[in-house]
């Protein structure tokens, strides 16, 4: 891995791209980036810099100069904000997913041409791109479908190089966010983990030895979609019955919530409610209402038990939950925990089980991390 090299990154939604630029590269402003960067730096950062495992003149524990702003200038250093992982910009631009998504690749190529020259980033200091997409992404970084962004197959990788001349790297959003959790959020300094993303549906995604498991199919980490519950009659948005996204989505929270209303005789803030939303169900919760508590209970031992069995295949360091359902906060996770010990397997009962940091921004530090 390089440093001294910026990193442009992407995580394409129905709603929005994000990315990561870099100062400009002229002498002068080059000068002034330097100063303002070892002016902030402590003596141990610029120690730690100097010892960084990467290829060249400056090797783990063999550092030979102290001169740091000239290796920045070589392009040897000075990736502080990539290696560190801080974001230097972000911004937004509609996805158009009109014509089947023609538009979305050239657009997110033509934002980073825009930013390359706004910022007067020298092409060969760019170390590449990354991109998440909410779809199955192969190991050759091919898409194999995205339904919300009315993508069939697409070669994502191979056509976002040739329309920005820069090494792409694609992977699915949610392993994606996983990668970012592990690296710079809840999970940091974990190389094996397991992410599940609580929001409308239920997503996931598996790292082990500090990379993604993509799978043949691309399908890695569909947690959301593992069978826990043979007896269900309903259908998941998939097709099949009894998905894990059928009870622990926010979707699936509501639909939980109305039958134990209908089989419960206990009073309950939900019975008064116009219309029940997964917030509701989860600030009642929060409150010890007996409805929401006994929904939740069934939840947390739908995901508790789920975990279980995956721990069984990756013995992950740390499980991370994420998404707008995590925002319940411990209740939650402790819940979660109570039914993932009872079935988790001796090894594995103690495995940590936290609350994701990153937010929205997962993403954008998980297609960073994809390139280094």
């Amino acid at each position: 891995m390089r440093i001294g090299r910026f990193l442009l990154t992407a995580v394409i939604t129905a709603s929005a791209f994000t990315a990561m630029a870099a100062p400009q590269a002229d002498k002068d402003k080059m000068d002034q980036f330097i100063d303002n960067l070892m002016g902030k730096m402590t003596l141990q950062e610029k120690i730690g810099q100097l010892n960084l495992p990467v290829s060249g003149e400056i090797v783990t524990g063999q550092a030979k100069s102290s001169d740091v702003a000239g290796k920045i200038r070589k392009g040897q250093v000075g990736g502080l904000f990539n290696v560190k992982g801080d974001i230097l910009e972000k911004w937004e631009i509609p996805t158009r997913t009109e014509n089947n998504g023609v538009n979305i690749l050239p657009d997110v190529a033509a934002t980073i041409d825009a930013k390359i020259q706004e910022k007067g980033i020298a092409r060969d200091t760019i170390a590449g791109v990354g991109v998440g997409i909410p779809g199955p992404v192969n190991e050759e970084g091919a898409v194999i479908c995205a339904v919300n962004l009315h993508w069939g197959y697409v070669e994502l990788e191979k056509e976002l190089e040739k329309l920005t001349g820069l090494t792409v790297k694609a992977g699915n959003d949610a392993n994606v966010a996983a990668l970012g959790e592990a690296w710079k959020g809840a999970a940091a300094g974990s190389s094996d983990v397991i992410m599940v993303t609580l929001g409308t549906g239920v997503g996931g995604g598996i790292i082990v030895d500090g990379k993604i498991v993509t799978g043949h199919h691309g399908a890695g980490g569909e947690i959301g979609h593992a069978n826990v519950d043979h007896h269900e009659t309903e259908s998941c948005n998939c097709g099949n019955r009894g998905c894990l996204e059928q009870y622990a989505s926010a979707t699936g929270i509501v639909r939980m919530a109305k039958k134990e209303l209908a089989a419960s005789g206990e009073n309950s803030v939900l019975r008064d409610a116009e219309e029940i939303s997964a917030k509701a169900v989860l600030d009642a919760f929060k409150e010890n209402d007996p409805v929401a508590v006994a929904t939740m209970e069934k939840v947390g031992e739908q995901l508790g038990g789920a975990l279980a069995i995956i721990c069984c295949v990756t013995d992950p360091e740390t499980i991370v939950i994420g998404g707008g359902v995590s925002k319940a906060g411990q209740p939650l996770i402790d819940c979660i925990r109570k039914y993932y010990r009872e079935y988790a397997f001796e090894s594995c009962k103690d495995t940590p089980i936290v609350i994701a940091t990153l937010g929205n921004d997962a993403g954008i530090y998980g297609a960073a991390k994809m390139v280094l």
